[in-house]
């Protein structure tokens, strides 16, 4: 293990007396060690089996008889929201529970959520076995309270404290950034990825344990083909899962010899105060805002008043479809964000400007595209209201006339002898008083012989009569029942129309029509009156008839 990999952990070392553990002047003698791996996933992995053997092997001590798979289904592994995925990979690969635990609003997990969350699944029957933490999360650049998650743990007396600093971990090698580190003291393993920002090109994952032989006796496998005579040596096929290795050390040690600690100090902090300078820009923007809290590197920041994150998906899409920059997104407080990362090696404060103006001027004509597409959208809205609107009047005026139209043209509607006298007319008439009055006064056998010499239309006429026309004469008698009760077949009403006086221009009812031809061939008969007018003349004729 080089050096410089046990440096950033043995500047906590120095002060909390667990030197023992990563003296590398002493390693033959040391308990703790360190190997560099491919990725941080697979650091997490390897750990995470270590802490599963052994757990099962404490419990198998306390419970002899019970078998290693009841044990194995009773672990359970914790990490935060905002854990890498590779915490849950790690767990379905190893075949243990994993719980997901709510950081605080900082988006750090803190000591009492867990506390709270293990002792309810002790209460249980389960069996906490590993806690994941994170220094600088991957979406936002996180820090897990580690203080007071490591107190917690260490009331466990099961459970393996692994911190995640893929990222964040570079930085430690400055001082002012190892307060972050607060808490060190009680993890069982470390890593960081130098490939991320320690100049040093993929695959680099360096990991460390405070207890190496942890880790190698649950990945010890040594068959016979597999065995040598370098009793001592560091066998490193048993520190993870592969036993073919590659040579990542070399690079790592030419680029610690290249700049050395001064000159990736300096680095660093270059990268965090182009970090800051963007930050500065984007803040004066009134249309952007920040959504983490930009300790190291990463800025992550997304256009305001986005709740479906639209414009901010369009806008990520511009931006590496353009190939001047390349960013990837995340969630922050279930919003999608843009993560800015300052990586390059000389990075100036001129491009963080330039980078700046190239997401202002993609914003700017997303912005605008928006706001056609929004000002369209509520013409189309409104011109369909309108046409609503207008459709909506159209039928309602086109369903008044309809009806007057019907009303002045269907005697049937207003006109009770016309509707009694269709065949098969299903439609409830109304008959006047005055012709009650009469039907009950001449119930005699003369007058229905009378009334069957009447004749009336075979079917009802559709041709326009005003209503004035049709309603002239059928009550010209100065009785006082002179008014005429219509029941509109549209309507839940009844109208009253008063007929006009005997001296009144009479015109010819649709009944009369019937009787025109009549009227040429027989010159010297006058015009057939209607039935009612049959009646009164039949009327009077019997009250002269009983005088004389």
């Amino acid at each position: 293990m080089p050096h410089c990999v046990g440096n950033p952990i043995d500047y906590r070392n120095k002060t909390k007396n667990i030197h023992e553990y990563n003296n590398i002047d002493t390693i033959s003698k040391s308990l703790g060690g360190g190997v560099l791996q491919g990725s941080a996933s697979e650091c997490v992995f390897v750990c995470m089996l270590a802490a599963r053997a052994q757990a099962i092997k404490r419990l198998k001590k306390n419970h002899p008889f019970v078998e290693e798979g009841v044990l194995l289904s009773k672990l359970m592994a914790y990490c935060s929201k905002e854990a890498h995925s590779c915490v849950e990979k790690g767990a379905m690969m190893a075949f243990v529970k994993l719980r997901i635990l709510e950081p605080d609003e900082k988006n750090s997990l803190r000591g009492v959520t867990v506390r709270q969350v293990m002792e309810q699944d002790e209460a249980m029957g389960l069996i906490p076995f590993f806690v994941s933490t994170t220094l600088g999360t991957t979406s936002c650049c996180s820090f897990d309270n580690l203080l007071e998650i490591g107190l917690v743990c260490k009331q466990f007396p099961t459970v393996w404290l692994h911190v995640d600093a893929a990222y964040a971990g570079s930085a430690f090698i400055c001082p002012e950034f190892r307060v972050l580190l607060n808490g060190i003291e009680y993890a069982d393993s470390f890593n960081l990825n130098p490939n991320k920002w320690l100049l040093t090109n993929f695959d680099c994952s360096a990991l460390w344990v405070k207890d190496r032989l942890k880790l190698t006796s649950a990945l010890v496998v040594d068959p016979l083909y597999l065995q040598h005579g370098h009793e001592g040596a560091i066998d490193y096929r048993h520190w993870g899962v592969p036993l073919s290795r590659r040579f990542r050390s070399l690079k790592l040690w030419f680029v610690l010899r290249n700049y050395g600690i001064s000159g990736l100090q300096k680095y660093i902090r270059r990268q965090c105060q182009l970090a800051k300078k963007f930050e500065s820009l984007v803040r004066a923007d009134k249309v952007f805002e920040i959504a983490n809290d930009v300790r190291l590197g990463l800025v992550c920041f997304r256009i305001k008043n986005d709740p479906s994150n639209k414009l901010n998906k369009k806008l990520l899409e511009s931006i590496n479809d353009s190939g001047k920059l390349h960013m990837v997104p995340a969630m922050v407080h279930d919003k999608f964000v843009i993560r800015f990362c300052v990586v390059a090696q000389h990075a100036t404060e001129a491009d963080m400007e330039y980078a700046w103006k190239v997401i202002k001027e993609l914003s700017t004509d997303i912005l605008y595209t928006e706001k056609e597409i929004e000002r369209e959208r509520h013409e189309e809205q409104s011109d369909e209201v309108f046409e609503l609107q207008e459709r909506r009047r159209k039928d309602d005026l086109a369903y008044k006339r309809s009806f007057f139209v019907r009303m002045v043209s269907d005697p049937k509607i207003y006109n009770p002898k016309i509707a009694g006298a269709s065949p098969g007319s299903r439609r409830h008439t109304h008959v006047s008083s005055l012709d009650d009055d009469y039907e009950r006064k001449n119930a005699s056998t003369d007058i229905d012989e009378e009334e069957e010499e009447i004749t009336t239309p075979t079917s009802a006429s559709w041709i326009s009569w005003p209503l004035a026309f049709l309603f002239q004469g059928v009550f010209d008698d100065n009785s006082g029942s002179n008014d005429v009760p219509v029941r509109f077949r549209h309507l839940a009403t009844k109208v009253h129309f008063k007929s006009k006086k005997e001296n009144t221009r009479k015109s010819p009812s649709p009944e009369h029509l019937a009787f025109e031809e009549d009227k040429s061939d027989k010159s010297d008969k006058s015009p057939k009156s209607t039935p009612v007018q049959q009646r009164r003349k039949f009327l009077m004729s019997q009250s002269t008839n009983q005088s004389k």
